[in-house]
């Protein structure tokens, strides 16, 4: 390819050079060196292909199999002969992948104890039709194919005098039972969670959208991993042009390895630095069936039991699935509680620095007295102070996370109360003060989604406090008003369906309704596709049962 990019820089140089020499140049000329080069390629193209083909002998393909894998201590290449004849024939798979007892029984015993008519049939069709006996079979016609097969964990048939190959599914690799996730804790509702096997996670959701219109469509990405990817859907309720961007997007990912969907998150979600999350994600079935049936685009990865849902809206950081569960009244005041307390993790302690340091005349009089006296003595000032306890309390959370799970939980909790008793005592930190940095940090695990970027958000407003107020606090608020209504995940507005506001599609965000009264999908997921959910629920006269 490096001699062809060559010789292309030659003819230009050539013909530069004709054309400046004598006005009158030849446009024949220019024909004839594009000709050469189409012909180039078309060799160059002509010997890939053909260094590409499977060998027809079998020494051959056993050569390049050894060469490919060489070092690759899991590789196993077993050699038979079919029947009595004296054709050979290698199984090729890696140890670990595969049920190894299913392999002898239906692929290596029914090849070896052949005694057929071996001229019923071309050997070929012979072997694939009559003689092995498993429901996973497909041809294969590139030797860099068949490579791609056995590292993928199935085992192929490579056959003396043949160019064709067998893939045969055999794989069964280890995985971890199926078993609810620890991220997302459900009090009602499934408790099955998806693992790392992208097959199971395609059961799971499968099993719950048992309709034909569920489409799965599969890729792989990873120059080195060759990591597989599906992208999941309901044809009629997805919208088409977001369906096609998913994939376009996916299919622009060039990185040599993609271990876990978090990769594919930071590729396909909107804008460079995104400060609040654009794509969800979920480690439960139902909730992620819910999303498809809303007309959202799942995609999962093997290996990884977190599947990403698009687009995102922010109101979907604020919903639960327990909130579908008993009285929707319950559910709206517990939804209405989230929103409540990420505002409160979000400007609480901004709002004391600025009380404290700005405005102290809006602070009853007694309660004045006594933060002045639970301050006396302090060294720092109220900035300063936050700023030190809102350090310590992420300091502990982190710590809880990265510990072992036994102990954990048993440091984030002593730790903070010796640490906020410690504080008040050595005169670091004020009492009030040490309340408002826990309240702020306990309302932030409230709302998971927004946890990271609630942190930022926290730091930001509480600096702006710091240097003008109560003003500084509105000036950011009104900024990232505008930045959140500019923002859009896969061509669908952020803050959908407050702006732009749509009406019909409110009936599950902050204010919950029957789930009998929610008669339409959100129009700004389906977009004009199938809208209708139910038809409600019927009522039958009072004291008489409904028809």
């Amino acid at each position: 390819m490096v001699n062809f990019y060559k010789k292309k820089n030659i003819f230009k140089k050539l013909e530069t050079i004709n054309a400046k020499q004598n006005p009158d140049y030849n446009s024949e000329y220019k024909e004839s060196n594009k000709d050469n080069i189409k012909s180039y390629k078309r060799s160059n193209k002509t010997n890939q292909e053909s260094n590409d083909k499977i060998p027809v002998s079998i020494s051959e393909v056993k050569d390049k199999l050894n060469s490919e894998f060489s070092l690759c201590s899991d590789f196993v290449i077993r050699e038979i002969k079919l029947g009595s004849l004296n054709t050979r024939i290698i199984v090729a798979c890696i140890d670990g992948f595969l049920d190894k007892a299913l392999l002898a029984e239906n692929i290596i015993e029914p090849i070896v104890q052949f005694s057929g008519n071996i001229n019923e049939l071309p050997l070929f069709p012979l072997i694939k039709e009559k003689i092995l006996c498993t429901s996973d079979i497909n041809d294969l016609n590139c030797f860099k194919d068949s490579v791609a097969v056995i590292l993928t964990g199935d085992a192929v048939l490579y056959i003396d005098g043949e160019e064709r190959a067998i893939k045969i599914g055999v794989k069964s690799p280890e995985k971890r039972p199926v078993g609810e996730p620890d991220t997302e804790i459900s009090i009602k509702g499934s408790r099955e969670g998806f693992s790392e096997n992208l097959r199971t996670n395609t059961i799971l959701l499968r099993r719950r959208i048992k309709n034909s219109k569920f489409k799965i469509e599969s890729f792989k990405l990873g120059e080195k991993t060759n990591t597989d990817i599906a992208v999941g859907y309901i044809e009629g309720i997805a919208a088409p042009e977001i369906i096609e961007e998913v994939k376009n997007r996916i299919g622009r990912i060039k990185i040599d390895g993609i271990l876990a969907t978090g990769y594919i998150e930071q590729f396909i979600q909107d804008g460079r630095f995104p400060f609040f999350p654009m794509v969800g994600n979920s480690e439960k079935p139902d909730k992620v069936a819910a999303k498809l049936l809303e007309g959202h685009i799942a995609i999962l990865a093997d290996g990884t039991p977190t599947v990403l849902t698009v687009p995102f809206l922010m109101i979907e950081s604020f919903q639960s699935q327990e909130d579908y569960f008993g009285e929707y009244y319950f559910g709206t005041f517990m939804r209405l509680l989230r929103v409540f307390c990420f505002f409160i993790s979000v400007y609480l302690p901004g709002l004391y620095v600025a009380v404290t340091a700005f405005h102290q005349t809006i602070i009853p009089f007694k309660l004045m007295l006594t933060m002045a006296a639970t301050r006396e003595g302090i060294p720092f000032s109220a900035f300063i102070e936050a700023l030190i306890m809102i350090l310590t309390f992420e300091i502990l959370r982190e710590a809880g996370l990265r510990m072992p799970r036994a102990i954990g939980q048993a440091v984030s909790i002593v730790g903070a109360i010796v640490l906020g008793d410690a504080a008040v005592s050595a005169g670091i930190a004020s009492a009030p003060l040490v309340i408002v940095a826990a309240l702020a940090g306990i309302c932030s695990f409230v709302v998971p989604p927004l946890m990271k970027s609630g942190a930022v958000m926290r730091l930001i407003i509480l600096v702006a406090a710091n240097i003008m107020g109560l003003m500084g606090i509105g000036f950011v608020t009104i900024m990232v008003t505008i930045y959140l209504c500019n923002k859009k995940s896969f061509s669908v507005p952020y803050l959908a369906p407050f702006s732009p506001l749509q009406i019909g599609s409110l009936k599950d965000t902050l204010i919950i309704v029957p789930i009998w009264k929610m008669f339409t999908r959100p129009r700004a997921l389906s977009r004009g596709q199938d809208l209708h959910r139910t038809t409600g629920k019927s009522f039958g006269p009072r004291g008489k049962p409904d028809d």
